[in-house]
Parts: C-alpha cells; sequence; structure tokens
C-alpha cells in the first residue's frame, strides 16, 4: 500500500494510495479522505462511507467534485473511494466501449471469459479494500456505503447482499433495474453470460424480495437526468420494495440532471443520514 499523493483539505487530509490487488490480479489507486478526527497526537478510529462511482469515473472524481469534505471533516467521518474497474489489463475489448470494460466494473463478479480472472469488483469493494484500509489506517469497521449512477447500483447490491455488514445505503441516480436497460443488458451479457437467472444476483430491484435484511435505501434522482427514462427506472425499485414492504426513500429532485452539481448539492444530506446510522452525532 503505497501512498502516491496527499491534500490537506478541511482540516483532514485526503490521501491517494496504490495496491497490488489479489482479487483483480492487477495494481489499484483509491482515494481515502481522514478527518481531522483520525489525525494529530490522539487520533480515534472513524466509521467509514465508501463512495462507489459511475461509469468512465476513477477514484478522484468524487473527491474533486462532489464537496463532502467539509461536512465529512464536521461529523468526523472518512471517506473510501476505489476505482471502477481493474485497470492496465488490455483484455480484448477493454477499451471499445465508455459502458463495458475499462471505467466499467458494475461492482459485480464476472463469469465469463475474458473478464472472470479479474472484473470481480464485488469481491474488491466488499472485502479486499476494507480489510486493507481497516488494517493501515485510522478507521474503525463501522461502515456504510453510497454510490452514483453505476456506483449506486453498486452499493445497493452491496448492501441487499450483506445484511450487518453496513449501518446504512444511498445513492444517487443509481441503475437500479440493470437487467432491464441497456447499460446493464450489455454489461451483465458479457461478463455474466445470457441466463438472466445470474443476472438477478446483481440487480437491485430483483434482490429486494429476498433480502435478508430491511435497510432502508435512500435515493435521490433529478428529474431532468438525461438517463432517467431508458437506463435507471427507480420505479421498477418502488415497486419492488413496496411488494415486500422494503424500507425506501425515493426523492425526486426537480430540474437536476445526472452530474456532480447534482450531487453536491444534496451530499451533505447524504453524509448526515449515513453518520446518524453510523452513532455520529450530525
Amino acid at each position: 500500500m503505497e501512498q502516491i499523493a496527499t491534500n490537506m483539505s478541511f482540516g483532514g487530509e485526503h490521501r491517494r494510495f496504490r495496491h497490488q490487488s489479489k482479487v483483480l490480479g492487477c495494481d489499484m489507486e483509491f482515494a481515502v479522505y481522514l478527518p481531522p478526527q483520525a489525525l494529530g497526537t490522539q487520533p480515534r478510529q472513524v466509521p467509514v462511507l465508501y463512495w462507489l462511482s459511475g461509469l468512465t469515473c476513477t477514484d478522484q472524481n468524487f473527491m474533486q467534485k462532489a464537496g463532502a469534505h467539509r461536512r465529512a471533516a464536521e461529523l468526523g467521518m472518512a471517506i473510501v473511494c476505489p476505482d471502477t474497474s481493474p485497470r492496465g489489463l488490455n483484455l480484448p475489448g477493454e477499451h471499445d466501449s465508455y459502458e463495458l470494460g475499462s471505467g466499467a466494473g458494475f461492482y459485480l463478479n464476472a463469469t465469463r471469459a475474458p473478464w472472470a480472472d479479474h472484473y470481480r469488483m464485488y469481491d474488491y469493494v466488499v472485502e479486499e479494500l476494507p480489510a486493507l484500509v481497516e488494517s493501515a489506517l485510522p478507521v474503525s469497521p463501522v461502515r456504510s456505503v453510497s454510490g452514483h449512477s453505476m456506483g449506486g447500483h453498486g452499493a445497493l447490491v452491496c448492501a441487499l447482499k450483506n445484511p450487518g455488514r453496513y449501518k446504512s445505503v444511498s445513492a444517487f441516480a443509481p441503475i437500479a433495474n440493470p437487467s432491464d436497460c441497456p447499460w446493464g443488458e450489455k454489461a451483465f451479457s458479457a461478463y455474466l453470460g445470457e441466463d438472466k437467472e445470474e443476472w438477478a444476483e446483481w440487480d437491485a430491484t430483483m434482490l429486494v424480495p429476498g433480502a435478508p435484511e430491511r435497510l432502508q435505501l435512500l435515493i435521490d434522482q433529478g428529474t431532468a437526468d438525461e438517463f432517467l427514462d431508458e437506463q435507471l427506472n427507480p420505479d421498477a425499485l418502488v415497486e419492488a420494495c413496496e411488494q415486500v414492504h422494503h424500507p425506501i426513500r425515493l426523492r425526486m429532485r426537480r430540474g437536476y440532471d445526472h452530474s456532480y452539481f447534482f450531487i453536491a448539492s444534496f451530499i451533505d444530506e447524504h453524509l448526515e443520514h449515513h453518520a446518524l446510522a453510523m452513532g455520529l452525532q450530525a
């Protein structure tokens, strides 16, 4: 775990690291924001929000654009941002389109060649990365998870499949039903094959009925999002939740699009949602 950059921010530190991932079989970079409470002469372990970014992003987009550091510093919350896919593998077709391969890992474990040996982002963000961060930095195993778009899909799936692992979950404009949208159909066909029963293991809308924990799903969605109708389909997720009485709070934000302007406008509310679940004073 090599530290490759650091920046002071609101009394805390934004750090970037590189490490060799055994799960993914390549070098990976990730970012961590450590609030002031985790630093200084009497540091203490702080809880962590794992943020999963969307298509084409790296670990840097959220840290530079979301404006989350100020409120995280006040709350005493660390934020960890992994990358969105393995890097540097040069697999066949890996760089041909933005919605498949590099920058588009979809936070699942691929089962089909040539992806299966490396595209295991689910295992990476749920198991390998937290174990590394918690062993090397002043953070606790008190975790929450959030994300945007493809990363919102990832956050929902990680929470639904791992009862007790996360205190809370939220998402901005998630791909809520990837089995039934062009982005998801393309990625799932490549990574998982054509068996849609296998797809169901990575689709929040299809996981909700059997979810062993009824953790509230907090979702913000912009009404002016250009991907809302064709790709995101939050209504399918709401319907699935209503059928089994799974708590969900979908807030439609009038006039907001899919950009980081949208995320920055409401990130404080999401941080406060997670802080409450983590036992922090919001």
